[in-house]
Order: structure tokens, then C-alpha cells, then sequence
């Protein structure tokens, strides 16, 4: 072995000590005796020859050691069950009580870690501060019978070196439960090189059994190792990975036998193993018989000393059911768990309770009628009943519901099966793991606490009725629903389990502790055979025990729908079609339900699709939300990702058709407390493809080469919105990056709208403020997940919010609320911002403004521009800029003044005509009025005044004036009397004063 000093290089040492001792005259020392030194071979020379050495326990402590001499060829091996003398060089017998393997070497007792093991822990991520620190308690831990290793994000290593002599192989036993552990197993040589990859991943043990590994080794120097580190980063602790026993083939020689542990024998001589000792039996190290333990002790199987038993208590039996008798009755009987571990003779010990009390037997199962007194018998095709009447055949115009309704429990359905599988060391004995109990099947106390107990029901395959529509958009075939509870005091578990066969099947759903009564359903998307499997664990605890015998889970019914093969509890109605040889039911066209009142297939209104596996009745069509439509098929709304957004007369247009492909989004990295680093990673397909969903999310663990592909379905899941846990390839040294806990948030649309409500969902405006751009609204995608969980009991839900950013280009950004890193803050309602260009809405006129330049040299410009900020996107494209012809302003300015100054010429041409013409009609108006004031019958004198020729000429005196035309306007203005005539002064013939009237 690499590291190992050579009994025949020390030799000559040995003898130089010698010599000096004796140089200087110091004390002689005593003769060797056989008790004093042991015998080794040296290392094998070129010629495959080798020197049989004595080496002493201690250096210097005596003289005359025995001459080296040649040893046996370096290919020299005993058979199992012996030894080599290596004083006479020869293969003996190994005694009663020992054994001995020949060439190999044997780990098997885990007390602490036996010497040559190397045992430590690392920090996946190094570059953390402290990692050393936080994974020093993380190493592999001997706990008697295995060794068990981590089970934290700490990578822990067991190492072992060994140098073969001859080619031999490594085998050993391991338990690996939870893949959620990653454990590897390789070999390298003393160059660090690896032997063999081929069995580097170790595959999952099923029901607590122990596998056993065999992996060949090379000659010369090999280096084992065995790693484990924590992938998962969930709540749950993930139950470690357990070794029990390694045997290493290839050595040259055992020079000696080992002998049996503690709670085995071997009466033999010349044997290769030890036998284990029987239930309450014992045996101390290097037994060559078992002792049985006193009446009032017990041990288990492989057991080194007997315990004392406890006085009997109600935790130490249990009660079952009879079948029906003749009479209907049921007879409550109890027992003993088995093995019985206490005692009923001590004081304070209870005694088993009468059996033999009567109660009345539970009705058959909806579907079956009873057959006789002790017994029900499924309805055949076409017949119906709810378990209490006989079968009734289907009316004309129905067809049976077929499926499984199991609510009573007076015997296991034939479908169904109970079993138990033990624990590290002990099985269940004759115990079933379930038993029935009138109105609940329930968990059994059968052996050790950490036994698996588990009811299975295997399903032949899966249909719908006759009328219901294929809906390819829709993968939901059938579904089970089941009713359950768990009752706990310690970390019991419940695992409901799928797959092909009852021995290949995934876990699916968990639920740890206790649990209140509740439902689960799980939806089936495949029509092949099924099994479905209950396993229930009362403690994932090392320790065989029976502490908590009262822990149970009970489930009170199961409702598979769409069996094939199953029964009816009803009739449902058809789609009739006339035949030669009568009406029989037909399936409808896609996108129609079946009509009741005549009992024919019609369409579904526009923009409503049918409910999954409801086809009868208008009621069957449900309309799609806001801003979705119907497919053609009447399958399922969906967007095309466009909307329409008003508000009052005005609309806004979206597309989004560029965000439609998946679009992929990285939440800012977490770490667990043992300093692990971890993304949680969405994919977002927001129309989808038709309604198809486009986003996946894989757990690529379960796909990578270390796994059988045969040992269940992949756990993916694709739907619009799906979360998948991130770690990096570096951290746990695989090609890419480790995806797992697949989560489908979103496999609906409900709608889309700018309200931030929408089907009970809620979208919060203060989870993402809005900035500087809220001049427009939010748009929001609302979603809804089926799948119910523990913690969302009606599913999840999702909202994304696209908001117009125009500096956003392309897909933008995705972001989830500062508030709420995971992207929910109630675990069920997930919640993204959407921030990108393409969700402005399409430009149109309104969006754009137009600006006319100056006239330059009798051209003019318009030019458009759009208002800013800018929000918007594609849609009406910005006009070009126009130009056109115009005239300057100075030709306009000179016609502006030539116009003028000739308007102004005939108004004042005018005026002065109308103004002389108005004082000549004045002149004869005054001469009138003097005519008018002579005295009464005197003769009017000669009129002056009249017209003669010559007139003007005297108007022409009179109205000679020095007075401007302006003032001549004013006075004429301002002389008018009260009485509303005007005051014209007149000239005498002889030239005197004027005068006024």
C-alpha cells in the first residue's frame, strides 16, 4: 500500500541500530523471542519473487532476529476459510468463531470508522467564506451496523486506499432512498486518473432493500471513493445514504482470521462467513454458537446482547376486521403486534382485550350489489348501482360512468393489495401493512417504526365514456381523488406513489407529520395500466423500535374515474344515433355537448369552450374570460396575443406576438445556510401556441446516465408559466447545470385586462409602482394552476404584468416584486413585471403632431414628429415630411398697400360726395322752414329761395366756409338742436351776421 514502509528496507536498519548499541558499550539485549517480532513479505521484485522478513513490535528492544529467507511467489493466495502461517508459510483452517476470505478483506462493523479510512466534508462553493467551517459536522457517521453519510449541501467523502496484488473487485451493500442525496462511487489510480466511470451513479433502492455494488479494481495501487452531497434544496430533510458492509478482493495474503462480530457464529472450522443469530437469541464476538435470551428479554436478528421487555401496553396490539358473515355481521378481533417485545406478566402490564364483539358489515361499494350474505359483486357493462340495491341496466339514452368508488371497507377490492417491507434488519412477519375498517382502510403497527407499510390498486387502463369528446388540447384522460388523514407524534410520512407496476413507481406527493382530513386528486394523462401505490412510514429513524405504534394514516375513500374495466354508480346521458339494430350512444364533434332534452350533439356558443370531461348540457360550455376566445375546437380560450384597450372614445391597440416565444427569466441567486448558491429559473410562455402551453421545466436529475430510465416518468411539466431550482454546474461537478422541483404555476389563461382583479386572483398595484411612463395602464395576464398542493389546497396561481418601457428593446426585462424575492408572498400566487417595448400599445394618428415651416423662396415644409415620451410601438408609420409651394410676404405686403391706398381714395372720394349732396338738402330743408313761419293770412313773399338757375351758385356762398373739412364734419356734428333737428346757419342777401334758427 502507497505510503507503507518495506519490512525489508528496515532490516538492514534494524541491524545498524544494533550494531551502535553495541558499539558504545551500552547494556547487550535479550535474545528475540516469537512474541517479540512478526513475519511480512517484502515487496515482489522483476522476477515476481519475494523475501519473508521479521519485523519487531518495537525497534531495538532485542537481538537475533530471524534471517530473511525467500517467500512464497507473489501470486500466492489461500482459499476462503484459511490462512497463511507466515512462520511456516503454509494455509491453515481458520477455527470455529473466525473466518477468513482468502484474498479479500472485509468492512462490516461501523462502531467507529475503521482505520485506513479517510473521512471528510467540503464546501460545494469553496469561495464562500467559512465554508470549511459549516461542513466539519457533515462527514459520514458510524452508527453500529452501516455508516450513514450526509445529508446537507455539504459534499462528504469516504476514502480508502488499498494495493492489490492480483486483479480483484470492491463489492458493497448500500441503502439509497432519496435521490435527492447524489451518491457516486469511483475509483482512481495513483495518478488520480479514473478506472472505470461505467458505475459511477448509484441507482435508487426501492422499500427499504439493500442493494449490493461489485466494481472490478486493477492491480496495484486503487483509491475508493464514496461521495454523497445534497442536491435538494427543499424544507424536507432528504434520509441519508447507508453503507453495511465492503469486501476488497485481490490482496496477496490474509495472514490471520477475523472473527465473528457480536450477534453472529460460526460453529465450523475453515468457514468464509458467519451466520446471523435468530430472533431472541444473542452471541458475543467470535461465537461459535447463539445463546437464547430470558423470558423476559428479547433481541432481533443479529443482536449482541438481549433487552429487557417493557410491560404490555394499548400501543402493543391492534384490531382487525372479519369478513361478513351470513348475517352481515363483522367481528372485531385483536392481537399482538408481532414481534411481541413486551411482557404480560410484569406489573402494570395490560392484558389483550376480548375478541369476538359483532357490528354490522358496511353496503358494497357503489358500482357492485351485494351478491349473497357475505359478499358484493361488480355490476356488469351497462348496469349501475350504488351499492345498497341490485344492478340496474342503463336507460335508453344514457350509457354507465365506468370507474372505481371505494368508500366502504369490509374487505380489500380485489385490485388492491397490502404489504410491508422492514427496516434496516427487521421484517414485518405475517403483518399487513393496511387493514380494512368499515368506513376507512388504515396503517398497521406491523413490525419496526421505520418499516414501510404500503396499499397498492392496480388499474388496467383508462377511457372515457362513449360521448365524451377527445380533447387533444386537454391531456386529462382521467383522475384519483382520495380522502386521507394522518395521525402523528413523531415525523411519520405518507407517500403517494404512480407508475407502470406497483414495483416501478415515483413518488409524487409527500405529506409529513399530521395531516387533517382533506382530498387530493391527481390527473392522469395517459391511458396505459397504472399502479398506485400508499406507503406510509412512522419514522425514518435508525433505531428499531416500536415507539410510535399509534401513528396512522387512514384513508376513507378513492374515486378513479374512466376505468377501464370498472364499474358504474350511474348513468350518464349519450348522444343517440338510429341504427339497423337500434340507437346507440356516439361521440360528439369537437366543440359540441350533448343535449339532454333530445339527447343530440350541439355546437357551443361562440367564444366559450367545454369543461374537461363535461360534455352534457349547455352548462358544459363556459365562457372565456376577458381579452381570450375560443379555439375551434371549443377545447380551450386562449390570446393571440393582441388587446384592445378603451377608454371613453379613445382605444389603444397591442400587439404582443414578439413576446410570444418561451422567454426565459433567472431570479438573483439565494444560498442555503450551509452556503450553497441556487437560482430559482421561469420559463414564461405568455400567449402559448393556440392555447398550447409552450414553457417546460425538466428535473434533470432523474434524466442524466445515472439513472434507469425504467424507474418511473420524468418529472417535468409544461404549461405557460413553470419554476425549476438552479445549481450551478461547478458546484456539484456535473457537465450542466442541475435542474430540479419542477413547479407548474400556470396551465390556464383566465384572462387579460388592466384591472387588477380578475376569478379571485389579485394582482396589487403596489407590487410594482409605477414610473415615470403611467400615463399608460398595466396590462395583466391572469393564470391558474390545478394542481393542488399542500400548501395551495386550490391551486396556484399567476399574474404578468406587461408594462411599456420604450428604452426596454426586444423581450426587455422580467422582474418579480422587491417585497417578494421568490416571486409570491403567500407561496401560491406568483407575481412578474414585464417590462419591455413591446408592450406599448400600436401608434397611431394621435400619437404624432405635425409642425409647418416657413416660406422660404416660395417653398414650405411640414414635418411630423411624435409627441414625447414616446409610447409606442409599430402601428401607423410617421408620414413623411411634405412640401409645397407658397408666395413671400413682401409681393403679399405691396398688393396689402396698393389695395389700401386705393380703398382709402374712394371712401374719401365718396364721403365728400354724399357730404356735399347732404348739405344741399339741408339748404332747401331750411328754406322751407322759414316759408313756414310767416304770419297767417298774409300772402307768402316772392320765394328767394326756389330754384332758378343760378342756385348753386348762391349754395356755393353759403357754404364757403374757413372752417377744414374736418371741422366742418364736426360742427355739423355737434350743432343739432334737442328737438332732433339740426342747426344750419344761414347768409343773408346782404352779407350780414349769420343767423341761427
Amino acid at each position: 500500500m502507497c505510503g507503507d514502509t518495506s519490512p525489508y528496507l528496515l532490516y538492514p536498519l534494524l541491524l545498524f541500530a544494533t550494531g551502535f548499541r553495541l558499539t558504545f558499550g551500552e547494556t547487550p539485549l535479550p535474545i528475540c523471542k516469537e512474541s517479540d517480532y512478526y513475519f511480512e513479505y517484502t515487496e515482489c521484485d522483476g522476477r515476481g519473487s519475494r523475501w519473508r522478513v521479521a519485523v519487531p513490535h518495537v525497534p531495538g528492544k532485542c537481538l537475533g532476529l530471524p534471517e530473511p529467507i525467500s517467500g512464497t511467489p507473489c501470486a500466492f493466495s489461500c482459499e476462503a476459510g484459511q490462512f497463511l502461517d507466515m512462520k511456516e508459510q503454509l494455509c491453515k483452517d481458520c477455527i470455529a468463531g473466525t473466518y477468513s476470505l482468502g484474498t479479500g478483506i472485509e468492512f462490516n462493523e461501523w462502531v467507529t470508522v475503521p482505520p485506513g479510512f479517510v473521512n471528510s466534508a467540503t464546501a460545494r462553493d469553496a469561495s464562500l467564506e467559512n465554508s470549511a467551517e459549516n461542513c466539519t459536522m457533515s462527514k459520514w457517521t458510524p452508527e453500529g451496523d452501516f455508516i450513514a453519510s450526509n445529508n446537507d449541501e455539504c459534499t462528504a467523502v469516504l476514502m480508502y486506499a488499498v494495493n492489490l496484488k492480483q486483479s480483484g473487485n470492491v463489492s458493497f451493500e448500500y441503502l439509497y432512498p432519496d435521490t435527492t442525496i447524489l451518491f457516486k462511487f469511483f475509483v482512481q489510480n495513483d495518478q488520480c486518473q479514473s478506472i472505470d466511470n461505467e458505475h459511477k451513479w448509484m441507482k435508487k433502492t426501492e422499500r427499504n432493500q439493500w442493494n449490493r455494488q461489485t466494481v472490478q479494481l486493477n492491480r496495484g495501487n486503487n483509491v475508493l471513493y464514496w461521495q454523497t452531497t445534497r442536491f435538494s434544496l427543499g424544507m424536507k430533510q432528504p434520509k441519508p445514504v447507508l453503507i453495511r458492509s465492503i469486501l476488497i478482493t485481490g490482496v496477496a495474503y490474509t495472514s490471520e482470521c477475523f472473527p465473528c462480530k457480536p450477534g453472529t457464529f460460526n460453529a465450523k472450522r475453515g468457514s468464509s462467513h458467519c451466520d446471523i443469530c435468530l430472533r431472541n437469541t444473542y452471541s458475543p464476538r467470535g461465537a461459535t454458537s447463539c445463546l437464547t435470551c430470558h423470558k423476559d428479554q428479547y433481541s432481533e436478528p443479529g443482536q449482541g446482547t438481549c433487552k429487557e421487555r417493557q410491560p404490555c401496553s394499548e400501543k402493543d396490539y391492534f384490531s382487525t376486521h372479519t369478513p361478513c358473515d351470513s348475517e352481515g355481521q363483522t367481528q372485531i378481533m385483536y392481537k399482538w403486534i408481532e414481534p411481541k417485545l413486551c411482557s404480560e406478566d410484569v406489573m402494570g402490564a395490560v392484558k389483550l382485550p376480548d375478541s369476538g364483539a359483532k357490528k354490522p358489515c358496511k353496503p358494497c361499494n357503489p358500482g357492485f350489489a351485494p351478491a349473497n350474505t357475505t359478499g358484493c359483486q361488480p355490476c356488469p357493462f351497462g348496469f349501475y348501482s350504488d351499492g345498497s340495491e341490485v344492478c340496474t341496466k342503463c336507460a335508453v339514452g344514457t350509457e354507465p360512468i365506468q370507474g372505481f368508488e371505494y368508500k366502504w371497507w369490509n374487505t380489500l377490492p380485489k385490485n388492491m393489495d397490502s404489504s410491508c417491507f422492514g427496516g434496516m434488519e427487521q421484517d414485518c412477519g405475517e403483518m399487513n401493512g393496511w387493514e380494512v375498517a368499515g368506513d376507512h382502510v388504515h396503517s398497521t403497527v406491523a413490525g419496526a417504526d421505520n418499516n414501510y407499510l404500503m396499499l397498492s390498486m392496480a388499474v388496467n387502463g383508462f377511457r372515457p365514456p362513449q360521448s365524451a369528446i377527445v380533447n387533444e388540447d386537454n391531456r386529462e384522460i382521467a383522475r384519483i381523488t382520495f380522502i386521507f388523514e394522518t395521525l402523528c407524534s413523531a415525523d411519520c410520512e405518507l407517500h403517494f406513489r404512480v407508475g407502470p407496476t406497483t414495483e416501478n413507481t415515483q413518488s409524487v406527493e409527500l405529506w409529513s407529520g399530521s395531516r387533517e382530513k382533506q382530498s387530493y386528486t391527481y390527473v392522469i394523462e395517459r391511458s396505459s395500466p397504472l399502479a398506485f401505490v400508499w406507503t406510509f412510514q412512522r419514522s425514518a429513524s435508525f433505531e428499531e423500535s416500536q415507539k410510535y405504534s399509534l401513528d396512522v394514516a387512514k384513508i376513507y375513500s378513492i374515486n378513479v374515474s374512466n376505468v377501464v374495466g370498472g364499474v358504474a354508480s350511474h348513468c350518464g346521458p349519450c348522444a343517440l344515433e338510429s341504427t339497423s339494430s337500434g340507437s346507440l350512444c356516439v361521440t360528439c364533434a369537437s366543440g359540441q355537448y350533448v343535449n339532454k332534452e333530445i339527447s343530440k350533439c350541439q355546437a357551443c356558443p361562440p367564444n366559450t369552450h367545454l369543461k374537461p370531461h363535461h360534455y352534457v348540457g349547455k352548462e358544459s360550455c363556459v365562457p372565456c374570460g376577458h381579452g381570450t376566445q375560443s379555439n375551434l375546437n371549443h377545447s380551450l380560450c386562449y390570446n393571440d396575443c393582441r388587446f384592445v384597450y378603451r377608454d371613453g372614445q379613445k382605444s389603444w391597440e397591442y400587439d404582443f406576438s414578439p413576446l410570444s416565444n418561451l422567454t426565459s427569466f433567472t431570479s438573483e441567486p439565494r444560498f442555503t445556510p450551509k452556503g450553497v448558491r441556487f437560482f430559482h429559473h421561469f420559463n414564461i410562455g405568455l400567449c402559448g401556441n393556440q392555447g398550447r402551453k409552450l414553457a417546460s421545466c425538466v428535473d434533470n436529475v432523474t434524466l442524466d446516465e445515472f439513472f434507469d430510465e425504467g424507474e418511473g416518468f420524468a418529472r417535468s411539466v409544461t404549461s405557460y408559466i413553470c419554476q425549476s431550482t438552479l445549481v450551478p454546474s461547478d458546484l456539484v461537478g456535473f457537465r450542466t447545470v442541475m435542474s430540479s422541483h419542477p413547479i407548474n404555476l400556470a396551465d390556464h389563461l383566465i384572462g387579460v385586462t388592466t384591472e387588477t382583479e380578475l376569478d379571485n386572483i389579485k394582482a396589487a398595484p403596489d407590487l410594482f409602482p409605477s414610473g415615470k411612463f403611467a400615463l399608460l395602464p398595466d396590462i395583466i395576464f391572469y393564470y391558474r394552476s390545478t394542481e393542488s398542493t399542500q400548501t395551495c389546497k386550490n391551486g396556484r396561481a399567476s399574474t404578468v404584468r406587461l408594462r411599456c418601457k420604450p428604452g426596454n428593446v426586444g423581450s426587455g426585462t422580467i422582474s418579480v416584486p422587491k417585497k417578494c424575492q421568490e416571486g409570491t408572498c403567500d407561496g401560491c400566487t406568483f407575481h412578474f413585471l414585464w417590462e419591455t417595448a413591446e408592450a406599448c400599445p400600436l401608434c397611431s394618428t394621435s400619437d404624432y403632431h405635425e409642425i409647418e415651416g416657413a416660406c422660404i423662396n416660395g417653398i414650405q415644409k411640414t414635418t411630423y414628429l411624435w409627441w414625447e415620451p414616446k409610447l409606442c410601438k409599430g402601428g401607423v408609420a410617421l408620414p413623411e415630411q411634405r412640401v409645397s409651394t407658397c408666395k413671400t410676404i413682401d409681393f403679399f405686403l405691396k398688393i396689402g398697400i396698393i389695395t389700401g391706398t386705393v380703398t382709402a381714395c374712394l371712401l374719401i372720394a365718396t364721403t365728400c360726395y354724399f357730404y356735399k349732396k347732404n348739405r344741399k338738402l339741408e339748404y332747401k330743408y331750411s328754406k322751407l322752414i322759414i316759408n313756414a313761419s310767416s304770419k297767417d293770412g298774409e300772402l307768402p313773399a316772392v320765394d328767394s329761395c326756389a330754384i332758378m338757375e343760378g342756385e348753386d351758385m348762391e349754395d356755393d356762398l353759403i357754404f364757403m366756409s374757413k372752417k377744414s373739412l374736418f371741422g366742418k364734419i364736426k360742427s355739423i356734428a355737434v350743432k343739432r338742436t334737442p328737438d332732433g333737428f339740426d342747426c344750419v346757419p344761414l347768409k343773408s342777401s346782404s352779407g350780414c351776421a349769420d343767423m341761427e334758427l
